[in-house]
């Protein structure tokens, strides 16, 4: 009796990225079809809980967020939830038995984003950790179908490339995080001069993240390999967009990557996998 409320839930999520990413969307839609409805579930999951940190500011947000804590692992104990996007996300839970303590990690660092701070390195690892890196392996759990020991072997460079994606969306967003919400996420770097030299000591470190997870990608099953791929390559390219451009224009500016390029990436990953090349 519950099916239609689930497919309901499923269609939720599924909008949900869409509406915020075009690139994840993308990057879903390359995936077998079976897997589209658990991977939407984790994203509509996620991005609620970044929506409550970082737009809500009209709002107690530290109540909000305790609430959706409260609220999700109910809905995970109980098998149900009367909101949507967490309805979804406690069926991906419970059918792939995803790890709880990477809930718990992802919504700390959420929590974390609750207080402005400079972080140090110790703080900006557990940070990615939580916010990026675990969000990857929540992925993987779905990716490799309950296999631990598929899972094992891929968690270390599903990791970095959870990290690379999110050290590109805080260089991406460098700027408006120090200016507009008081962060500075990137340790030891003075964001009131921001040099050529910062800018590239980060790129560095994302150019290692990139190496070890494009490793994990061609060992992923087929049926996620593409997809994943896909946003690789769109991270990628708008990493080599950022690499070209100067410090202070990255400060003051929000790069994207085009459509055009988007499809040609497209194409280019549709090649690939047909002559598995990838």
């Amino acid at each position: 009796m519950k099916e239609k409320f689930d497919r309901l839930s499923a269609e939720c999520s599924k909008l949900t990225t869409r509406r915020y990413s075009t690139s994840f969307s993308m990057g879903i839609s390359f995936l077998d079809k079976e897997l589209h409805g658990p991977i939407y579930a984790i994203y509509g999951f996620v991005r609620l809980a970044d929506e409550i940190v970082d737009s809500f500011h009209d709002y107690n947000k530290k109540q909000l967020l305790e609430q959706f804590k409260k609220d999700c692992f109910e809905a995970i104990n109980l098998g149900i939830s009367l909101n949507p996007i967490l309805n979804a996300f406690q069926h991906t839970v419970n059918k792939y038995q995803i790890d709880h303590q990477l809930i718990e990690q992802f919504l700390h660092s959420m929590e974390m984003d609750l207080s402005s701070q400079q972080y140090d390195q110790q703080s900006y690892e557990e940070y990615i950790l939580g916010s990026a890196e675990v969000v990857g392996l929540m992925c993987l759990y779905v990716f490799t179908g309950g296999n631990k020991n598929s899972y094992e072997v891929l968690k270390p460079k599903a990791m970095r490339l959870g990290a690379a994606f999110q050290k590109i969306n805080f260089l991406r967003d460098i700027g408006a995080d120090y200016l507009q919400l008081n962060r500075t996420y990137f340790p030891e770097i003075d964001l009131a001069n921001f040099t050529e030299n910062d800018k590239k000591k980060i790129e560095e470190d994302i150019e290692k993240d990139f190496d070890a997870a494009l490793e994990g990608i061609r060992e992923l099953p087929r049926s996620s390999r593409r997809g994943v791929y896909l946003a690789y390559q769109y991270y990628r390219a708008l990493f080599e967009k950022i690499q070209l451009a100067r410090a202070c224009a990255v400060f003051s500016k929000r790069f994207s990557v085009s459509n055009s390029r988007k499809l040609v990436l497209l194409v280019n990953t549709l090649l690939k996998h047909k002559l598995n090349w990838i």
